[in-house]
Order: structure tokens, then C-alpha cells, then sequence
């Protein structure tokens, strides 16, 4: 998109969200109608912006792709043990564990062999915490790969997924990335009492974790062997541009709180305007989400179904936290371990500039940009991403030293052959 488009577009995205923050009674249903699509940007974890593409295939058609989709794609069926653990204001968190499966190492591929290696691995645990309007199933691509042969925990972070609605939020209080590590420990706690911990966090997941080992810094001396951050930020994310030129966003940033915060007030006339706009939403999910062109059709249809099933309330209240977040300093408390940081380069979420300020500040931390790639890198090439983290695990002790697959695949062909 030229720089005239883009100033166009981010024109047009800022009078939406404004005549939306000024929009009462009739004018109000007619308004969140327009302005569920704006806000399909935040749930695609933008803050503003969306480039359409011209629709040039009939509705009727696109709906029975959608259906065709939804009824092959294997993505998201993957299950484990369920477990359920309490955060402190009493919040139900939905978890799943993948336990060592003893048989597993004969059944293994050549390729899952190499790159996990042998039948009993050492006793570590891989807890693995989501992004903004995901869930649990976003790690689709490296559940499949660990399945089996290294202990797996896998949680929805509250409001997302199967977890409950977060009780403070229902009652007024307002969320904070602090209060998501306290939910990781609540997790640790019920899933994985005892034994090493590799964290792995992509995005507000790995915000998460920083907060997490702020608050708990004993606990991840004595238990944490590795982590990894995978397109996340530990600050500073008000900055952020989301590719859009500089007058568009300072417009949206002025008015999006005020916007967001009535919108959630109104959650069920901005779920009708999403549902109505289901074509435009598809495409800012994609725009946010990946950088490359070919992304498969049911890989991108996935990662719709998980966004779009974010309600409006839990967008509006969990996108103030990440203006307030930095857990700069929190990351101290990771020097001294095997540390993963990975980006894509083409990220309009969390820029991989700030994958680069973390990997700055944990010099030993082996630091990965995967080109051509965007927010939702272990959908987009989940190869690079299963390639790294089993590399981490090795130096972690988790599982023996092997060679890794070179190069970074292409989501085509991991999503056809996903174990």
C-alpha cells in the first residue's frame, strides 16, 4: 500500500472510531455497526488501521469456503489431560497437559526423532502461555511436534479460551499484566508442583511470564531451566505505529481508550457489527496477523475462528494493560538462563524492534528474525519457530543434542503434515 493509500486509510479508520465516541441512541447502533470493524483491528492485536482488499468473489461463495474449512482443518483438535487452577480473585484457568508418552519414541517421524530425540527425556516441563485474543491452540504447530515426547502444559489466559471471565474484571477492577503473572503461578502451582520449567510466551504470553518472574523471582532461580519470547515487547508499546502514518495514529491513540471502554459497554451491538462485517474483518486479521501472501487459506481461517471468538468486552478491557506494561528490569532475572528471543520482521504488532531491545539486554539470549513473517509467526512458519525451541530445550537438558532441520519451511506444507 503507497503512503497516500495508507494516510487515506488511517483517515478513514480514525473517523470511524471518532464518530463512534460521539455516536448516542439510534445513532449509537448504527455507529458500533461501523465501529466493530475498527475494533476487529485491536482484536487482531492492532490498536488502528486496516488495508481492505477489493472483494471480488461473491458472498455466498466465501461462506461455503469458510464452512469447507472449518469442517477440515485440523488445527485447534489437538487435547490433552484437562486440569483446572484458581487465580487469586478466584478465576477459573482452563489448562491441558501433554504428558511423556512412553510408546511415543518408536511411532516418532525421522524428523520429530532428530529433533527430540530420545524415549525418556529429562523431567522438565514446557508451559506454554498464549497472546491478546488467542488461546491455548495458537501453538498448534509445536504441540504436535512435542506431543508425546517432553512434558507439555498448555493454558488459556483468563477471559480467553475455556478459561473463566475474569472475576476482579467483572467486578470493576481494573486488569494489569501483574495479575497475569500472578495467573501463571496459579497455573505452575496446580500443573507443575515440582520439577524444572521451560516458559514459553508469544506476545502478551510472554509479558505474562516477565511479569511472572517479577513477582516471583526466588521461583525462577530454584525452578526455571529456559525461556523463550516469541513477538513480545517488555515495554515501550505505546509507540508502536502499527504501520500506519504518524497522524492517523496519534488520532486513533487519542480517542481509541474512551472508544474502547464505551464499545465493551455495548457488547452486543458491536458483536452484530462484527458478524456483519465478516469478510472485512478476515482481511485485518490477515493484514495484523502474517506477512506473507500465500499464508494457507486454513491456517488464516484458524487463526480468524480464535480471534473472532475474543468477546468485544475482553478486548476493550485488556488493551489498556499494554500501554501500561514494562517489565524491562523484570528481565534480569533470565541472564543467567539458556533464553530464546524470536520475531518475525514484517510484525505491525510488536515490531521486532523490541524483540531486539530484549535480546539487548540478555547479551547470551540467541536472538532469531524470521523474514517474511508476521505477529503470528508459529502459525505463519512454524518450522523456524519448532526448530528454535527444540534447539532451546537441548541446551535446556530436556532433551539430548541433535542436528535441527535448516531452513524455515513453508506453512503450506507444515500445515498439511503438522506432526
Amino acid at each position: 500500500m503507497s503512503e497516500s493509500s495508507a494516510e487515506v486509510v488511517a483517515s478513514a479508520a480514525t473517523a470511524v472510531v471518532a464518530s463512534a465516541a460521539g455516536a448516542t441512541g439510534g445513532g449509537w447502533r448504527r455507529a458500533t455497526g461501523i465501529a466493530g470493524v475498527a475494533i476487529g483491528v485491536v482484536a487482531a492485536g492492532a490498536a488502528a488501521g486496516v488495508a481492505v482488499e477489493r472483494l471480488t468473489v461473491g458472498r455466498g461463495i466465501r461462506e461455503r469456503a469458510r464452512m469447507a474449512l472449518d469442517s477440515t482443518g485440523p488445527y485447534g483438535a489437538l487435547r490433552g489431560t484437562p486440569g483446572k487452577a484458581y487465580a487469586d480473585d478466584g478465576t477459573e484457568l482452563y489448562y491441558e497437559v501433554d504428558d511423556v508418552d512412553p510408546e511415543a519414541a518408536p511411532a516418532l517421524t525421522p524428523r520429530r526423532r532428530r529433533l527430540f530425540g530420545r524415549k525418556a527425556p529429562a523431567p522438565v516441563t514446557v508451559v506454554f502461555s498464549h497472546g491478546y485474543c488467542l488461546s491455548q491452540d495458537s501453538w498448534h504447530f509445536q504441540r504436535a511436534a512435542l506431543r508425546g515426547v517432553v512434558r507439555s502444559v498448555y493454558w488459556d489466559q483468563r477471559s480467553h479460551g475455556r478459561s473463566g471471565r475474569g472475576v476482579a474484571q467483572h467486578e470493576g477492577v481494573v486488569l494489569s499484566i501483574d495479575q497475569l503473572g500472578r495467573d501463571l503461578k496459579a497455573v505452575l502451582d496446580a500443573a507443575v508442583p515440582e520439577g524444572p520449567i521451560v516458559l514459553v510466551g508469544h506476545s502478551m504470553g510472554g509479558m505474562t511470564v516477565m511479569a511472572f518472574a517479577d513477582q516471583y523471582p526466588d521461583l525462577v532461580r530454584e525452578r526455571v531451566v529456559a525461556v523463550a519470547f516469541v513477538g513480545t515487547s517488555s515495554g515501550r508499546l505505546g509507540e508502536v505505529n502499527f504501520g500506519l502514518p504518524v497522524a492517523g495514529v496519534n488520532a486513533v491513540r487519542r480517542v481509541l481508550p474512551g472508544v474502547l471502554k464505551a464499545l465493551g459497554q455495548q457488547a452486543e451491538w458491536v458483536e452484530r457489527g462484527r458478524r456483519a462485517t465478516t469478510d472485512l474483518f478476515a482481511g485485518i486479521i490477515k493484514r495484523y496477523s502474517f506477512s506473507s501472501r500465500d499464508v494457507d487459506p486454513a491456517v488464516a481461517r484458524f487463526a480468524e475462528r480464535m480471534i473472532e471468538s475474543t468477546p468485544i468486552d475482553v478486548v476493550a478491557e485488556f488493551y489498556p494493560a499494554f500501554t501500561e506494561h514494562d517489565k524491562t528490569e523484570a528481565l534480569g532475572h533470565f541472564k543467567d538462563l539458556p533464553v530464546l528471543v524470536l520475531a518475525g520482521v514484517g510484525d505491525l504488532v510488536t515490531p521486532s524492534e523490541h524483540s531486539e531491545a530484549i535480546a539487548d539486554l540478555l547479551p547470551d539470549a540467541e536472538l532469531v528474525l524470521v523474514p517474511d513473517a508476521g505477529h503470528l509467526v508459529m502459525l505463519e512458519h512454524p518450522e523456524a519457530v519448532t526448530d528454535r525451541l527444540a534447539d532451546l530445550l537441548t541446551r535446556a537438558g530436556a532433551v539430548p543434542a541433535g542436528a535441527t532441520v535448516s531452513g524455515y519451511g513453508s506453512t503450506s506444507s507444515s500445515a498439511r503434515h503438522p506432526g
